[in-house]
């Protein structure tokens, strides 16, 4: 039975903007391309300059790849259907774009515990960040930001796909939301959504804990030394605890009303999967001397490279 209710519905109709689609497909088509040249610049920046080869830029390059395929995971398919008449995705589709976005998510939440981790060793640690982070432990972080991801996602989807659906089949948002779908399950979904809302509170809520401690420590350890090394590595902090804010002030308003605020619920989802990418490299690059050292250092050579050609 349950086999006949999946095969009942095989696509979702995503209803996202039903006004001015043609001025919104424009405009998301051109964020989206500087989202990609934006991260895009930071990892080839960190790969080419030798003086970016630390543990920072290696988990911001991290960062700015997990940026990329989270707006790239519904984006393309959300400007398509802005720009046509067809909003349908397929029932597979679906269930792929929230494996991906709780995938990508739950990633990105722990990269920046591990960014965090970093600045609190390079200002309360400077004489053993080297010894401490090693390449060996910012290639385990990388690997336990993308395995906490995958475990997050899991706990969502393997009650997720066994739901019954037989219609309705719009979802209200621009992408399958998680909390939108299930509500179209034809059987009751409460515990469920209790559950959906446990596993993903109380994820955002152990990493916003652990930011707010090692950020506040760093602030303390700051104001007792003043050392050059300390005031150097301070220097970056502000971006982090910028993109701290941008994400988790997400994160905290959607799990406050969870299941209601549907037009509030997509200007959120816009910004979390649109605009927070592209206002990470911006916040790394223009705030970070080092970033911006090793940009103009590669268009010289670019330059000189082609002049004497």
């Amino acid at each position: 039975m349950e086999k006949q209710n999946h095969s009942m519905v095989s696509e979702f109709i995503l209803l996202g903007l039903v006004s001015y689609r043609f001025a919104f497909s424009c405009f998301f088509s051109i964020i989206y391309i500087a989202i990609i040249l934006g991260n895009l610049i930071i990892i080839l920046v960190v790969k080419l300059d030798p003086h970016l080869h630390s543990p920072m830029y290696f988990l911001l390059a991290n960062l700015s790849f997990i940026d990329m395929s989270l707006a790239s995971f519904a984006t393309p398919k959300m400007i398509c259907a802005l720009f046509s008449e067809y909003k349908a995705i397929s029932y597979e589709g679906c269930m792929a774009q929230m494996f991906l976005l709780h995938l990508l998510g739950g990633s990105e939440m722990m990269l920046l515990v591990a960014m965090a981790v970093d600045r609190f060793i390079a200002i309360c640690k400077p004489l053993h960040y080297k010894t401490i982070m090693s390449h060996r432990v910012c290639i385990g972080l990388a690997l336990l930001s993308w395995t906490t991801g995958f475990v997050h996602t899991m706990s969502q989807m393997v009650f997720t796909v066994t739901l019954p659906f037989c219609g309705p089949t719009v979802v209200d948002s621009f992408f399958c939301d998680l909390p939108q779908v299930i509500r179209l399950a034809c059987t009751d979904t409460y515990i469920l959504e209790v559950l959906v809302i446990a596993f993903s509170g109380l994820l955002s809520l152990f990493c916003f804990i652990f930011l707010f401690i090692s950020y506040s420590t760093i602030l303390i350890t700051v104001q007792h030394r003043s050392s050059s090394g300390s005031s150097k590595a301070l220097s970056t902090l502000p971006a982090h605890i910028t993109v701290v804010v941008l994400f988790f002030g997400r994160c905290i308003f959607i799990y406050i009303w969870p299941f209601n605020r549907v037009s509030i619920d997509k200007i959120l989802s816009v910004f979390y999967t649109i605009f927070t990418p592209l206002l990470n490299p911006i916040i790394y690059t223009f705030r970070n001397k080092d970033m911006r050292k090793a940009i103009r250092k590669i268009k010289t050579k670019q330059v000189s490279s082609r002049s004497t050609l």
